[in-house]
């Protein structure tokens, strides 16, 4: 069969070009098929032409509620938030993680994602991920100092243990206040991001976290981030509001569908 690829070019400029041509592209997808293309936002540029540079190649968790739709993995979204920040072209492959196909297992023998092609290898992991595109592309710099690397770092175990929690006295919502209040200190003192002034590679990692605490705390457990905590909630609204998160987030159905086995089990 034949695969239609389009090619994301992430820019600062808005382009109203060959939105009616994507529009009439229609075909039919055999459920493992893997997808070449983004959400549908219209600050995308969208191109099928050839790029002055070649576009990298990452494969991401796809939707479990929606076809062609990115997949609630916080780690995939890191890896494309880094792109999109450094305006990266790239190929994006949607991976039915509960069905994986053949040709994926092969690049990605643990059937992990997310996972990019680096220099002709497929390289796994976030951690390395976003330091191989770092050390690569350096410009924009999106690195930040040893100190503040692990600011914040906290919050996604402690959100993980009060979601599982089935004792409201066990202390787990605590330790989740307590992360969140020495965050929201934290960025009064040094914000509005967790570097100063500007996006760091901290910011794009943490940001898909408090996203997913977000959604899966309100669903779950009618949860919401603390009044007294204006700082974390301030935080929380200008990363989600970035033009870069929009275009990469799962689908607040994802995010519910995705922590319900950690929920129920």
């Amino acid at each position: 069969m034949s695969t239609t690829a389009l090619r994301i070019q992430p820019s600062t400029t808005t382009t109203t070009a060959i939105s009616s041509a994507i529009n009439n592209i229609g075909f039919t997808l055999p459920r493992n098929c893997a997808v070449f293309r983004r959400p549908r936002n219209r600050n995308l540029t969208v191109s099928a032409a050839a790029s002055s540079s070649d576009p990298l190649q990452i494969c991401v968790k796809a939707s479990v509620t929606a076809p062609n739709k990115i997949g609630d993995c916080p780690f995939c979204q890191r890896v494309l938030l880094t792109m999109e920040e450094k305006h990266l072209p790239y190929d994006m492959k949607l991976v039915d993680l509960g069905n994986k196909p053949e040709w994926f297992l092969k690049l990605s023998p643990e059937g992990k994602v997310p996972v990019v092609k680096l220099d002709e290898k497929w390289v796994p992991d976030s951690d390395v991920i976003t330091q191989a595109l770092e050390e690569k592309y350096p410009d924009p710099a999106l690195g930040i100092p040893p100190e503040k690397s692990s600011v914040g770092s906290k919050i996604f175990s402690t959100f993980i243990g009060f979601l599982k929690s089935k004792d409201p006295s066990d202390g787990t919502e605590k330790a989740l206040l307590d992360e969140l209040s020495s965050f929201d200190n934290y960025i009064k003192e040094n914000g509005p991001f967790i570097n100063g002034e500007k996006v760091s590679s901290a910011d794009l990692s943490l940001g898909p976290k408090l996203y997913h605490l977000e959604i899966a705390l309100g669903h779950y457990k009618k949860w919401a981030v603390p009044d007294s905590l204006p700082y974390v909630k301030s935080y929380m609204k200008t990363i989600f509001s970035l033009d870069s998160f929009i275009k990469t987030r799962a689908l607040p159905e994802d995010v519910i569908a995705g922590w319900r086995p950690k929920v129920l089990g």
